[in-house]
């Protein structure tokens, strides 16, 4: 019993002596008998833990400017206004603000240059301002005082002491046939060189319409106010002007002043057959009013966003199993 005792301890003392050596490098001094080192698996790992933070609708953020008001004044329309001013057109109050004045004004510069007459201040209009030089006289050698008016550009010129005090957009005869009361004729707009005549304040009623402060100067062919002018020829003869110009017009013109025709065929003109209306409520002017654009709506979108975390994993640590062999 104590030799088996004795062996077994010997045993068991090689075997710790071969696994202290391991580590050092000494493998020829490892018994066969003595022992073996295994690795237990490693456990088996949950995947890692991911957080998600999803926005399944993307936010939509929208601002909205304030619409200007109708009343305000716009910038750009006063330095508009400013402009067609400086060269002679009847803008009146400079205010900022479009309305039918300056709409008639802008189709007046554009009759005036030749260019479309839709009376908005588009790209070839600011062009043409940007360059643009006061009208000089159609007849240098006229009366100081008087008017001018081109049928053919379609547009009036008041002159006042040997200076252009107004420029308006007029619409003359269109030229075409026309009956009345049994008798027809052309509507024609005069030419020649002529004198204001006779003056009516107010509203006058003629065989062929309303005339607003009418001022004749041939026959039944006046200057009147109306309250459709549109770029084009479209009377019966006579010269509309602006609604708004008429009862300042009618003032300021007086009696016997030269009025001459141009770029228009010579025509006998019809009789003066205006009647007064007492007591005539003026229409206002027709002709559209341009409004500037509303701020515009900025919409923001926001896509939508996904957030991973990742937890991170603590592996546990290596377990060695030393097996002794019997």
């Amino acid at each position: 019993m104590r030799l088996r005792s004795i062996g077994t301890t010997a045993a068991l003392a090689l075997t710790l002596a071969a696994c202290s050596s391991a580590g050092a490098g000494s493998g020829p001094e490892k018994s066969q008998a003595a022992s073996a080192t295994t690795l237990a698996p490693l456990p088996t790992l949950a995947p890692a833990t991911s957080t998600s933070t999803s926005t399944t609708e993307a936010p939509t953020t929208s601002t909205t400017a304030p619409v200007a008001s109708a009343d305000a004044s716009i910038p750009a329309v006063r330095a508009l206004q400013e402009r067609l001013t400086e060269l002679g057109y009847d803008v009146g109050p400079i205010d900022g603000k479009w309305g039918s004045r300056t709409t008639y004004s802008v189709m007046a510069f554009q009759k005036v240059e030749g260019l479309s007459r839709d009376g908005q201040d588009g790209p070839q209009t600011q062009a043409a301002l940007a360059t643009a030089t006061k009208p000089g006289p159609m007849l240098p050698g006229g009366s100081p005082t008087r008017i001018e008016i081109d049928v053919a550009r379609q547009v009036l010129f008041y002159w006042v002491n040997g200076s252009l005090a107004r420029i308006l957009p007029v619409s003359t005869g269109n030229n075409e046939a026309y009956c009345v009361e049994g008798e027809c004729s052309v509507a024609v707009t005069p030419g020649g060189s002529f004198r204001i005549g006779r003056k009516a304040a107010g509203l006058e009623i003629a065989p062929l319409g309303e005339l607003w402060w009418p001022m004749y100067f041939n026959g039944g062919i006046a200057i009147h106010g109306s309250p459709s002018v549109p770029g084009y020829p479209a009377s019966h003869g006579c010269i509309r002007i602006p609604m708004y110009a008429a009862p300042t017009f009618f003032d300021q013109v007086a009696g016997g002043t030269r009025v001459h025709v141009l770029n228009s065929p010579e025509a006998v003109a019809p009789p003066d057959e205006g009647k007064a209306v007492p007591n005539a409520v003026a229409p206002p002017d027709t002709t559209p009013t341009t409004v500037a654009p509303a701020p515009s709506t900025t919409t923001t979108s926001v896509p939508a966003t996904t957030t991973s975390t990742a937890v991170p994993v603590t592996l546990p640590p290596t377990v060695t199993t030393t097996t002794v062999v019997p």
